[in-house]
């Protein structure tokens, strides 16, 4: 994979959307749109880092944005997350959504289990608790975006290095 400027802008754009989202738990829309309006226009000026057409980072879009929308629907997930992972749709394609939410839901499990180690709760505790959220040590969930950018991140950086090397 040769690196190139779009694959540093999008990296760039995780990086920011992962410090966001683990910093606050929040993720600004403008982020978001801006992620979706460059994902798109690279598709469309077929510059894309990942070869997406146009037609592909729509349809990416819709199924990262559709896949989710039941976990936000139930409380499980915000709805940046939701947004993210149809811009990530929108870089990657279709094809790299299932891949990327169950790396992602693996990260979120472990983070979930360390936190519950580092604060000392039982999961009994937990289990009595009748909010829909996962809230402890003062932070709201999981930061699932950054579980979502960061494996993504670590992947295209060992993908570089390994073409590098060749």
């Amino acid at each position: 994979m040769q690196v190139s400027f779009v694959l540093l802008v999008f990296m760039l754009w995780c990086a920011c959307v992962a410090i966001c989202d683990y910093r606050s738990r929040h993720i600004s829309n403008v982020l978001v749109v801006v992620g979706l309006i460059t994902a798109v226009l690279c598709a469309l000026f077929n510059i894309s880092p990942f070869g997406i057409s146009a037609a592909q980072a729509a349809a990416g879009a819709a199924v990262g944005l559709v896949a989710l929308l039941p976990f936000f629907a139930l409380g499980m997930m915000g709805a940046a997350d939701v947004k993210v992972f149809a811009v990530l749709g929108a870089w990657c394609g279709v094809h790299a959504l299932l891949g990327l939410w169950a790396v992602a839901s693996v990260a979120a499990g472990l983070h979930a289990l360390w936190v519950l180690v580092a604060t000392r709760t039982r999961v009994a505790a937990l289990l009595q608790r009748r909010a829909p959220t996962f809230e402890l040590a003062g932070r709201r969930s999981t930061p699932f975006a950054t579980c979502l950018t960061v494996p993504l991140m670590v992947w295209l950086a060992a993908q570089l290095v390994v073409g590098g090397a060749r």
